[in-house]
């Protein structure tokens, strides 16, 4: 589907964002392996974490949903079920790696599979230290999926410094250290996002710059009974698009607001965002607030790469923001990008250059040569099958002189569904 975007006036209303991807994924792996039945309420449409609950429903987990309420009744550890076909992952590398976590600690024979994309993305990160911990997992040429998994004679604990600040790769030791007797501990120098610690109440203590996570089978596992709050991740498309267009002014209820993922607020801040936060609470562990997001004038950044794991989602539109500052922007430290549903660092590339913004593509990250009077030509972007880059080149267009086009536009069905009808809501 090719999907059409005119250049806006202005963006104003009140948007209800799509449920936290992330925090939906792991609502439904834990009540799975709790002893008690959850409801997650809100929990997300989008295909990754319906993917998720597919799975479970293949391992024998019974899982009731009526529109976005989610009721599963817990097996516990140990009552996880031999499939009787592979566990289709779709296009979720959170599916993948976080249930690869939890079949490879059960010691439940199966086989995870996935689209092209994933099949093409690492899973050796998870499948060295997992076979440290006497699980049994391979991959096709020892790292691609499909993932096989085997049987195994018990979970040893290990202490597993994280290599790379990576959300996915920390839970996936630390479900897999679930099922063992010993402790498990993993060690993260920077921080990422955090909500698998938070949903699961693990004990954690600071060490150095980070902190050390544990996790085993003394653990009790929490039922997961709470609101998914709106995706933060989602989120971000609207405040930059806000930002970005005259007069605008759009309002994000019930916005997540977990301090691990919310570096891209605070970038934008930095660069000059006129954001209001208001009427903070929680929502079962996570924190949530209201925003209003207004048109503002920005100034360029020197991306501290420290912030990269925190914002590694937004970063596409944030590139789109950095075009239009007064000045030269650098992101470095961000060869992570490289490895997500496509290479975003180049991808990105390709799309601001159709777009005539002056950009220079670095191995770990981007050049970007802003200008407050930078407007886009229309152009025909590609989506490289990636619902980010769509979304991204969908923001970038509002600001064009011309109608512009978004190709296999529905692959914003993977995170966020009814992004072209709010784009379209809020167009004026």
């Amino acid at each position: 589907m090719i999907k059409k975007v005119e250049p806006a006036q202005k963006l104003t209303g009140n948007l209800s964002l799509p449920a936290d991807k992330s925090i939906s994924h792991r609502s439904a792996l834990f009540a799975a392996i709790s002893s008690e039945a959850s409801v997650i309420e809100n929990y997300s449409a989008a295909a990754d974490p319906q993917s998720t609950l597919g799975c479970l429903k293949q391992l024998g987990v019974s899982v009731h949903q009526k529109g976005s309420r989610v009721e599963i009744e817990g097996v516990g550890r140990d009552g996880l079920q031999k499939p009787d076909s592979q566990l289709d992952c779709g296009n979720s590398g959170t599916t993948m790696r976080l249930l690869g976590g939890i079949v490879a600690g059960a010691g439940v024979e199966c086989e995870l599979i996935g689209d092209a994309s994933l099949s093409s993305r690492t899973m050796k990160r998870i499948i060295t230290p997992l076979n440290s911990m006497g699980c049994r997992i391979e991959g096709r040429d020892g790292e691609f999926a499909p993932l096989r998994v085997s049987a195994h004679n018990g979970v040893k604990g290990i202490r597993f410094p994280l290599p790379i600040a990576s959300a996915q790769l920390k839970s996936a030791i630390l479900l897999a250290g679930l099922f063992g007797d010993e402790p498990t501990e993993v060690v993260e120098s920077l921080p990422s996002r955090d909500h698998t610690e938070r949903l699961l109440d693990l004990a954690s203590e600071p060490f150095g710059t980070g902190k050390i996570i544990r996790s085993s089978r003394n653990d009790v596992i929490p039922a997961q009974n709470y609101r998914v709050p709106g995706d933060f991740s989602a989120a971000a498309f609207w405040m930059v698009a806000g930002i970005l267009n005259p007069d605008s002014e759009i309002h994000l209820p019930q916005t997540g607001m977990n301090p691990s993922r919310i570096a891209a607020y605070h970038i934008l801040k930095q660069m000059g965002a006129d954001f209001q936060k208001t009427a903070p609470s929680n929502t079962g562990k996570e924190p949530v607030a209201n925003l209003l997001i207004r048109s503002s004038e920005l100034q360029p950044i020197r991306l501290d790469p420290n912030l990269i794991p925190n914002c590694i989602d937004e970063l596409p539109v944030l590139m789109v923001a950095m075009c239009f500052a007064d000045g030269v922007s650098v992101i470095s430290g961000a060869e992570e990008l490289r490895h997500k549903e496509t290479d975003r660092l180049s991808a990105m590339h390709k799309i601001l250059s159709l777009s005539g913004a002056k950009t220079e593509l670095k191995e770990d990250g981007l050049i970007i040569h802003g200008n407050p009077s930078f407007t886009p030509e229309p152009a025909r972007y590609p989506s490289f099958h990636d619902h980010r880059m769509a979304m991204a080149a969908a923001v970038l267009a509002t600001r064009s002189r011309g109608v512009s086009e978004v190709e296999d536009a529905e692959c914003t069905a993977i995170s966020y569904p009814e992004f072209w009808t709010h784009l379209q809501e809020i167009t004026r």
